[in-house]
């Protein structure tokens, strides 16, 4: 299919059950596609033992295919990315949650849509064709359905999911997207975005379906919430 590499960064912290389970997943749809890959794991100092499974998986998939780039503690999300991309040797970079709310099924289709129109940005969307949420109960979805009207509203960023996490980038376009966003956190992925569209950087949508976290807590709380309106607010004034 493709002849480009692709480095996927999985960010981790407490995934020690769902780990073998993304990254088996991850190497049966990359396999079955004939896609050139590798899987970065970037644990920051889970208590839980996620490293250790990591490093069983590597032994079961190799080395070249599951690289380890753990820290030593929770260090945040925009610099386990950046910590990932300086070991990436893949041309594209796709980012992904550990905790099974994003299906591997989904790549092959993200690498196609970027091919067929050379896209900077391929998105996956909950919000468009037949992409959706499982899972979530009518307080989240009316919470996440908010939050991105309001983001439609003010910013206008040219992409119908922004809080989303689902992402492929090429390589020296996610590395630009970074180091111009100021934002931490759950409202990083919405900044990156909004920088993309900035720079004039083409965006393509994938519809995805989200389910929610199989095991663990789910990360998105109240504070949350005014965070997000709070940085919102700060990117509509900024950009």
């Amino acid at each position: 299919m493709s002849s480009n590499k692709y480095s996927i960064l999985l960010p981790t912290y407490n995934e020690v059950e769902n780990l073998p389970i993304i990254i088996w997943l991850i190497v049966k749809y990359m396999n079955k596609s004939g896609i050139d890959y590798e899987i970065i794991v970037i644990d920051d100092g889970s208590p839980d033992g996620t490293l250790e499974a990591a490093k069983q998986l590597q032994k079961i998939y190799g080395e070249s295919k599951i690289v380890l780039r753990p820290r030593e503690r929770k260090l945040g999300l925009g610099t386990a990315y950046i910590h990932g991309i300086k070991h990436a040797t893949g041309d594209f970079i796709i980012i992904m949650d550990a905790d099974l709310s994003h299906h591997p099924k989904f790549i092959p289709e993200f690498i196609k849509l970027q091919e067929s129109q050379n896209f900077d940005v391929v998105s996956g969307t909950r919000y468009k064709g037949t992409g959706g949420v499982n899972g979530w109960d009518f307080k989240r979805k009316l919470i996440s359905r908010g939050a991105n009207f309001l983001t439609q509203l003010l910013l206008r960023p040219g992409a119908s999911d922004l809080t989303g996490s689902f992402r492929l980038y090429k390589k020296h376009v996610l590395q630009m997207l970074i180091e111009s966003c100021v934002s931490k956190g759950y409202v990083f992925q919405m900044e990156m975005i909004i920088r993309a569209r900035q720079f004039n950087f083409t965006v393509g949508e994938v519809p995805i379906t989200f389910v929610d976290r199989v095991y663990g807590e789910s990360k998105l709380g109240g504070s949350e919430i005014f965070q997000f309106a709070k940085a919102l607010l700060y990117l509509f004034a900024t950009t």
